[in-house]
C-alpha cells in the first residue's frame, strides 16, 4: 500500500462510516479498483483506521460521554447482539467481505429501502422520543447485527432501528453515532490482536496507520456534522439514490465480467 492509497482509503472511511451508504462496501470497492483488496495489510489497515473515526464522535459529543454510567449501560445493551453474533458468526461473515457482488446487490435494496423510510416514519418528527432506554438500546443493537452483511451499513441498520422504535431522525442518528464507538473499537481491538504476528513483523508500516487515522479522524468530523444537518432537514431519499445507482453500476459491471482489480 502506498502513501496515496492509504489517504484515499481513509478518506473513504472518513466519509462513509457515518452515512447510511455503508462504509465496509466503500471500501471493498475502493481497494478492489486500487488493486489492494486481498493485501493482508489491507484488511488489517481498514479495520484499524475506524479509530480514528470513532475518535471523532468522542470529541464532537465529547459532554454527552461523560453524562453518567447509565449511559454506557444503554451502550452496551446496543453493542451487546453485535457481540455475540460477530463471535458465533465470524467466518462466514470474513467470506462475505471479500464479495463486491455481496455489496452491490445489499446497496441496490438499502438504498431502495431508503427511498420510503421517510414516508414511513414521517409521524416520529412530530411526536418520537427524543431519550433512547434499555430496551431500545438492545433492539437496535439486533439491527446493528444486520450490518456485518457488507454493504448492508452499520449506521443505516442503526438509525432505521431506531426509527422502529420511534426516536426522531436525529435522535436515532446520535445514538447510532454513539453505539459506533465500543462496536468499532471492539473490532479495532480484535483485529490488531488477531494479527499481532504479521504487526509486528510489519513495523514499517505503522506511520502508514498513523496517517490513516488522522485522515479518517478529520474527515469524519465533517461527515457528521454535515450528515446530521441534512437528516435533520432532508431525510433518507439522497443517500437511497446514491445506492441504487452505486449498487446498480456494480452489477452492471459484473454482469459484463468486469473484472474490478484491473483498474
Amino acid at each position: 500500500m502506498t502513501w496515496i492509497e492509504a489517504i484515499i482509503l481513509a478518506v473513504v472511511e472518513g466519509v462513509t462510516e457515518f452515512l447510511p451508504i455503508s462504509s465496509t462496501g466503500h471500501m471493498i470497492i475502493t481497494s478492489a479498483l486500487l488493486g489492494i483488496k486481498n493485501e493482508t495489510f489491507t484488511k488489517v489497515f481498514e479495520v484499524c483506521i475506524q479509530f480514528g473515526a470513532i475518535l471523532s464522535v468522542v470529541v464532537i459529543y465529547f459532554q454527552r460521554f461523560f453524562k453518567g454510567f447509565d449511559f454506557y449501560l444503554k451502550l452496551f445493551c446496543g453493542f451487546l447482539p453485535t457481540a455475540i453474533l460477530g463471535l458465533m458468526l465470524k467466518k462466514q461473515i470474513d467470506g462475505l467481505l471479500e464479495s463486491v457482488e455481496v455489496v452491490a446487490v445489499t446497496l441496490l435494496l438499502g438504498g431502495i429501502l431508503l427511498l420510503f423510510v421517510d414516508n414511513i416514519f414521517a409521524q416520529n418528527e412530530e411526536d418520537g422520543a427524543e431519550e433512547v432506554d434499555y430496551k431500545t438500546g438492545f433492539l437496535i443493537g439486533i439491527f446493528q447485527s444486520i450490518s456485518m452483511v457488507p454493504g448492508v451499513s452499520r449506521s443505516a441498520a442503526t438509525i432505521v432501528g431506531g426509527l422502529t422504535q420511534k426516536l426522531t431522525r436525529k435522535t436515532a442518528a446520535e445514538f447510532s453515532f454513539f453505539l459506533a464507538v465500543p462496536t468499532m473499537f471492539a473490532a479495532t481491538a480484535k483485529s490488531l490482536y488477531d494479527e499481532k504476528d504479521y504487526l509486528l513483523d510489519s513495523v514499517d508500516k505503522l506511520p502508514l496507520l498513523i496517517l490513516g487515522n488522522i485522515v479518517a479522524f478529520v474527515v469524519a468530523m465533517f461527515a457528521i456534522k454535515f450528515f446530521i444537518g441534512y437528516l435533520t432537514k432532508h431525510g433518507f431519499k439522497l443517500f437511497g439514490y446514491y445506492r441504487i445507482v452505486l449498487g446498480s453500476v456494480l452489477l452492471i459491471l459484473l454482469a459484463f465480467g468486469v473484472d474490478l482489480q484491473i483498474f
